[in-house]
């Protein structure tokens, strides 16, 4: 096969394993029923950890991670060129969030997110991670952490050299992630989302 043939088979494999759904396989797996029919019906590991247990959810973070994070690995260990790396990437996280499995109804897209990220720039996706951390332990909501971390990204990408090319590639990260978080903000505004450790606002 040519490089274009090549390109073109590596970025739809990563689609489909993008597409994966963790969540869905890890409960069912351990013989908890399917996480969107519990909770906040989401498939990520915030709501499979609250509704399966707290061992699927670290599980289901963990393949969330590595579907996003291996597919992104190879094409810079094969063919190191930004441009392919990022579409890679962009493609194993919108498996994620639009899975073909599922009607392209998926998850939030924050563990993939993250697991592109850690891949091609760390420095800054430690960062992020340490905003999450943060957030999440002074205002006790995974949804405000997760997208102050992701808003975050490209702009701690812009300031390591590893990730300059890639900036445009956090940026679409962050969008995606914050406009799928949008019933969440209404739950914050409205006093209503979940806090960690249970209870409201």
């Amino acid at each position: 096969m040519d490089r274009v043939t090549v390109y073109i088979v590596f970025i739809i494999a990563s689609y489909l394993l993008g597409s994966v759904p963790t969540g869905i396989v890890v409960s069912r797996l351990m013989g908890k029923g399917d996480p969107r029919k519990s909770g906040s019906g989401n498939i990520g590991a915030t709501n499979v950890g609250r509704t399966s247990g707290k061992l699927a959810g670290v599980l289901t973070l963990l393949g969330d991670v590595l579907k996003g994070g291996v597919p992104v690995l190879l094409s810079l260990i094969y063919y190191p060129e930004s441009l392919f790396v990022s579409l890679v990437g962009l493609a194993a996280f919108l498996g994620h969030l639009f899975p073909v499995y599922l009607g392209f109804k998926g998850g939030k897209g924050v563990a993939t997110g993250l697991g592109v990220m850690v891949v091609i720039c760390p420095l800054a996706t430690l960062l992020s991670a340490f905003v999450f951390i943060v957030t999440a332990a002074l205002k006790k909501y995974v949804s405000l952490a997760s997208m102050l971390a992701a808003a975050m990204l490209p702009v701690f990408m812009s300031f390591d050299p590893r990730g300059r090319n890639y900036v445009g590639m956090g940026v679409v990260v962050a969008v995606l992630v914050i406009w799928k978080h949008k019933d969440n903000i209404k739950r914050l505004v409205a006093g209503t989302e979940n806090r960690i450790g249970g209870g409201k606002k």
